[in-house]
């Protein structure tokens, strides 16, 4: 640009010989040309343009421009930088302007540009304002990048959000309703649910802007080339085939459009296609294309994350039917097992009463008979509870009781049965401060499944019972110095069915589910249960129930309990299924069979 300020005609322009300028002016043009930063010089009624070599590529085709007025070399923005520069000129105060949208023809089309610059007054060697020294820089890629990537952002921020397909699409055309300026017209083509080649549109926006093809226009967008292939396509004839699209503000209709595939998961065919169309202010470069092939990638993935999200609710409504139907199978085989179930209990109970003439062998025999018709009646009883539980059909009844008079009965039944075993049993139930609410023959379930639990798993040691209040809380726990528990099996000792193999024990009986039972039971009485093991040394299982009725629903709790303990007879019968499970081996005789 020096060399050309040298040789141009500057004596058949308004400026005149640059030996007549003003000090001022050669001085700014002397700055303006040593810059490495954009500047424009602009001097005399016509402001006319000087300017350096940063400046040249922001001209684009209208270089070279030298010494041109500005009006006409920038006539298209005229009417909104010429009123700025001339009130520098008259009024002597610099002007600021930070990302300026103007509309400029530099590269053959009107294009979207964003621009930097200041203002100031340049003034002849008699202090008359004659000039505008301009620093200016082009934000437009910064500008329209963030713009993008914020729309980007946008998209992201929706995944997983979305229910189903139709949703996602809908999802997708909101977001992209804010992008006009990038996308003024885009639609989400779908393949066919029964495979056929021709997309079924699922989206569009702006709403009901759906184009139809010009009857003597080319056709319609190639949809089908696009799904074949599954590579983009880029439409150059969008006015010859639909007219005029949806501009997005811009004054100049879009001319382009790229029809993207949208990619199924890996190894699938696409889902379908997407239409962008691109604005009319931007050219379509690597920038742009890439820009749009990530809002489909989005798009894409959106939909893609529906189709797994629907695939995995048809997942888990099949479960759960499973589940209900497992539920109403327990329920109904269970009902069916009692019948007949009483039906020998009786008459065996008849019998055991008669026994005292029948052989040794025969009496033992009706023991064995007894007790497993007790564990039977036991499983039943308790697949009937989690039948009920799961359908939330178990009612309990939250009264005040003495906790540790009922604790200590419940504990008593087992001293025999301790002792029997060689063991040193320990109970420990003093009053507790204040009643506490629970349901009667839950709790007992609760404490005969932990102290059914302790004698069989405890070959030698001891059993130690205590219930203790401790802050707001009725604490029980049950101690034992048994087996123990491998550190890996805890997480899992209150899964239902879920039985510690090779567990060493006084009986290989047992369901796997009285402990998932127990958990069950203290969670509906508002309280939790933990348990600590040490393999090898034993296990101590804590539940604590919380005083007050506050956690427990209202219609459940009876404000008046029963303070008489239950009769030590019954309390041995339910009692029975629970020690028998514990200590008694399955026989090892068998029947033979016929």
């Amino acid at each position: 640009m020096a060399r050309r300020m040298r040789t141009f005609p500057w004596e058949k322009t308004s400026l005149g010989d640059p030996s007549t300028w003003p000090s001022a002016l050669r001085a700014a043009c002397d700055i303006c040309l040593a810059s490495r930063f954009p500047i424009i010089v602009l001097w005399g009624e016509d402001l006319r343009f000087v300017y350096n070599d940063a400046y040249v590529p922001l001209l684009g085709d209208k270089h070279p421009a030298l010494g041109t007025p500005g009006e006409e070399l920038w006539g298209e923005i005229w009417h909104i930088v010429g009123p700025m520069l001339r009130s520098v000129v008259e009024t002597g105060e610099s002007i600021w302007v930070e990302d300026m949208m103007l509309p400029v023809n530099r590269h053959g089309f009107l294009e979207e540009t964003y621009w930097t610059y200041s203002y100031g007054p340049l003034c002849d060697d008699g202090g008359t304002i004659r000039g505008v020294f301009t620093t200016v820089n082009d934000t437009t890629e910064r500008v329209v990048g963030e713009r993008r990537m914020a729309l980007l952002r946008e998209l992201g921020a929706r995944a997983g959000t979305a229910r189903g397909v139709e949703d996602a699409c809908r999802l997708v055309a909101g977001v992209l309703d804010r992008a006009g300026r990038d996308i003024p017209h885009a639609a989400i083509h779908l393949r066919a649910p029964d495979g056929g080649p021709d997309p079924e549109p699922a989206a569009v926006r702006p709403t009901g802007t759906a184009p139809l093809p010009l009857p003597e226009g080319p056709g319609g967008w190639p949809l089908e080339e696009v799904l074949r292939t599954g590579r983009a396509v880029v439409v150059e004839d969008v006015r010859e085939r639909f007219g005029h699209l949806p501009d997005g503000g811009w004054p100049v209709p879009p001319e382009r459009a790229v029809l993207l595939p949208l990619s199924g998961e890996t190894g699938a065919e696409p889902l379908g296609v997407m239409v962008l169309v691109t604005t009319a202010g931007r050219p379509l470069d690597d920038g742009y294309r890439t820009f749009l092939e990530l809002v489909a990638r989005q798009t894409a993935a959106l939909i893609n994350g529906a189709v797994a999200y629907r695939v995995q609710q048809q997942r888990v409504e099949e479960l759960a039917e499973l589940d209900r139907a497992k539920t109403l199978f327990f329920s109904n085989v269970s009902h069916e097992f009692r019948t007949p179930l009483t039906l020998i209990s009786g008459p065996l109970a008849e019998m055991r009463a008669r026994a005292a003439d029948l052989p040794a062998d025969l009496r033992e025999d009706l023991e064995v008979m007894h007790r497993n018709a007790l564990r039977l009646g036991k499983l039943v009883n308790t697949l009937l509870d989690f039948s009920r539980l799961e359908a939330g059909r178990m009612r309990a009844r939250f009264e005040p009781v003495d906790l540790a008079g009922l604790t200590a009965d419940l504990a008593g039944v087992f001293r025999s049965a301790m002792e029997r075993a060689g063991l040193t049993y320990e109970v420990h139930c003093p009053p507790l401060p204040r009643a506490v609410c629970v349901d009667r023959d839950m709790w007992e379930k609760i404490v005969l499944n932990l102290l059914g639990n302790a004698l069989k798993f405890t070959l030698e040691g001891s059993v130690v019972v205590r219930l203790s209040a401790e802050e707001d809380r009725a604490v029980l726990r049950v101690s034992d110095t048994g087996t123990g528990v491998a550190a890996d099996e805890i997480p899992r000792l209150f899964e239902r069915f879920h039985r510690i193999e090779n567990a060493r024990s006084r009986s290989n009986e047992g369901s796997g589910i009285g402990l998932a039972l127990v958990r069950e039971l203290v969670t509906l009485h508002g309280g939790t249960i933990t348990a600590g093991s040490v393999e090898g040394e034993g296990t101590t299982f804590t539940v604590r129930l919380p005083f007050g009725t506050d956690h427990l629903p209202g219609d459940a709790v009876v404000e008046e309990g029963a303070t008489a303990r239950p009769a030590a007879a019954r309390v041995a019968e339910k009692a029975a299924p629970y020690i028998g499970e514990a200590v008694h081996p399955l026989p090892e005789r068998s029947v033979a069979a016929p």
